[in-house]
C-alpha cells in the first residue's frame, strides 16, 4: 500500500469527487425537475444524494465481516436508474420511487448470494437490450431540457439552442484535445462553462444559493414514507440487477488493477455491500447506488491504489452534502446547458448497451429476433401508452412502463431461444464480465 501523508490522500481523494461530481449532481439536476420538485427540495435532493454518495462509498471501501468489496471504489448513482425513476414518478409518486429502491436493495442483498445462478439469465443479448432501451428512453428528455425546458415560456429558442450547442462542443473538444484527468472531468467543466456564458446572457439567477442556508441536518423519509406498489418494485428490481452484473464487472477490472485475486465471497460481499447502500439511498430518500467506472480509470491514471485515498473522497462527499449553499449553487445551472450535457451522457447508456450487444453472436437469428422484439416493444410502449388504455389499472402500470415491458421480453424470448446456453460455467461468465469491462487509461 502506498505510503501518503494527509494532505496527499486529501487531494487525491478530492480528484476522485471531481471527476464524479458531474455525474452525481446531475442525476438529482434531471429527475427533481421531472418528477415536480421546487428549487429548495432540489437543492435538498442534490445535497442528499451527495451525502448518501459518501456512505455509500465507505460501506464498500471500509466494509465489514460480511460486506464490501474493500477496493478503491466510489459509489454514485446509476445513470440507468434515471428514466425508471421518471417513470415511476409520474406514474405513482415520489414514494413509490423510494419504496421500489428500498425493496430493490433487499433483492440485491439476497441474490448476491445466488449472483452466479442470476447472471445466466442475463446474458449480453438481455443486459445489452435492456440498457439500450433505458438509454434510448433518455434522448427526448435531454432534447426538452437542450430546449429550455418543457413549459418553459423560451422553449426551443434561439440562446437556449446555442448554449445546449456550445455545451455539448465544449465536451467533445475537450475528449478530443485532452487527455488524462481533463478528460475525466469534460462533463463539469463544459457545465461550468455553459453556465458563465449563460449568466453573461441574464439567464442565471443566485436567488436560490444566498436563501439556502451553510449547514443542516439530513432527514430520513424527507420527502414522505415509501410507498410500495408492485410495477415500481420490478421496475427497479430490474435496474438493480443489471446494475449488479456491471458492478461485478467493475470489481474483476478493478482486481487486476490493484494486482488482487478476487474470490467469489469478496464478489458477493461487494454486491452485499451494494445492497445495503441502494437501501440507505431509499430511506434517506436519494437514488440507488452503484459503482462508478469512470472512478476505476482514475486509479489506473494516478497509479494510486491505496483505499485510503477513496476513504476521504467519501468523507468529503459526506461534508459537501450538509453544505445545502453548494448544492443550490448546483442549481443555477440553466435548463439547456443540462441538456447539452445530458445528450452525449445519455447517449454512453446507449453506447453502453451497444457495447454489451457487441459481445452477442448475431450470426444466429434469434438473437437478432430477441434484440428487435425488446427493444420495439420497450420503445413501443413508451412512446405510445394509448395502446393500453382499455385495460385494468393493475396491469396498466406494468404495461404503460416500457422499459419493464421491453426488459421482461428480452429475458422470456432469451429463454425461448437461447435455453441451452443458461449451462454456461462461472468461469465463462467471470472471462465474459472481465472483457466487457476492461480498463482503459481515461
Amino acid at each position: 500500500m502506498e505510503k501518503l501523508n494527509p494532505v496527499k490522500v486529501g487531494t487525491l481523494g478530492f480528484q476522485h469527487v471531481l471527476a464524479m461530481y458531474a455525474g452525481a449532481v446531475i442525476v438529482p439536476l434531471i429527475v427533481g425537475p421531472a418528477i415536480g420538485l421546487n428549487a429548495q427540495q432540489l437543492a435538498y435532493l442534490i445535497s442528499i444524494d451527495l451525502f448518501t454518495c459518501g456512505i455509500a462509498t465507505l460501506l464498500q471501501v471500509i466494509g465489514g465481516k460480511h460486506f464490501g468489496i474493500k477496493l478503491p471504489v466510489i459509489l454514485g448513482c446509476t445513470f440507468t436508474a434515471v428514466g425508471p425513476m421518471i417513470a415511476i414518478g409520474k406514474l405513482e409518486g415520489i414514494t413509490s420511487i423510494y419504496g421500489a429502491i428500498i425493496v430493490s436493495g433487499i433483492i440485491v442483498m439476497i441474490l448476491s448470494q445466488f449472483m452466479s445462478k442470476i447472471m445466466r439469465f442475463f446474458p449480453p443479448v438481455v443486459t445489452g437490450s435492456v440498457v439500450s432501451i433505458i438509454g434510448v428512453s433518455l434522448i427526448p428528455v435531454a432534447m426538452n431540457n437542450a430546449a429550455g425546458g418543457l413549459g418553459s415560456p423560451d422553449f426551443g429558442s434561439t440562446q437556449n439552442l446555442l448554449l445546449a450547442i456550445l455545451t455539448l462542443a465544449l465536451i467533445i473538444i475537450i475528449n478530443r484535445f485532452f487527455k488524462g484527468y481533463m478528460k475525466a472531468i469534460s462533463v463539469l467543466l463544459s457545465l461550468i462553462a455553459g453556465t458563465v456564458v449563460a449568466y453573461f446572457m441574464g439567464m442565471v439567477s443566485f436567488d436560490d444559493v444566498s436563501n439556502a442556508s451553510w449547514f443542516h441536518i439530513v432527514q430520513p423519509f424527507y420527502f414522505g414514507f415509501p410507498t410500495f406498489s408492485f410495477s415500481a418494485i420490478l421496475t427497479m428490481t430490474l435496474v438493480a440487477i443489471v446494475s449488479m452484473i456491471e458492478s461485478t464487472g467493475v470489481f474483476l477490472a478493478l482486481g487486476d488493477v490493484c494486482d488482487r485475486k478476487l474470490e467469489s465471497s469478496d464478489i458477493k460481499k461487494g454486491l452485499r455491500a451494494e445492497g445495503l447502500a441502494v437501501i440507505v439511498g431509499g430511506i434517506f430518500n436519494a437514488f440507488p447506488y452503484t459503482s462508478f467506472s469512470q472512478n476505476v480509470g482514475l486509479v489506473v491514471l494516478t497509479k494510486v491504489k491505496t483505499r485510503n485515498v477513496v476513504i476521504s473522497a467519501g468523507v468529503i462527499l459526506m461534508i459537501l452534502g450538509l453544505l445545502p449553499k453548494i448544492a443550490a449553487l448546483t442549481t443555477i445551472i440553466p435548463m439547456a446547458v443540462l441538456g447539452g450535457a445530458m445528450i452525449p451522457m445519455f447517449g454512453m447508456v446507449i453506447s453502453s448497451g451497444v457495447r454489451m450487444l457487441s459481445a452477442v453472436d448475431f450470426s444466429k437469428n434469434e438473437n437478432l429476433l430477441i434484440i428487435a422484439c425488446s427493444i420495439g416493444i420497450g420503445l413501443g410502449s413508451a412512446v405510445v401508452p394509448a395502446i393500453f388504455g382499455s385495460l385494468p389499472t393493475s396491469i396498466r402500470l406494468l404495461v404503460e412502463n416500457g422499459i419493464v415491458l421491453g426488459s421482461l421480453t428480452a429475458i422470456l424470448l432469451n429463454l425461448v431461444f437461447n435455453y441451452k446456453d443458461l449451462n454456461i460455467s462461472e468461469s465463462e461468465q467471470v472471462n465474459q464480465l472481465k472483457s466487457d469491462h476492461s480498463v482503459d487509461v481515461i
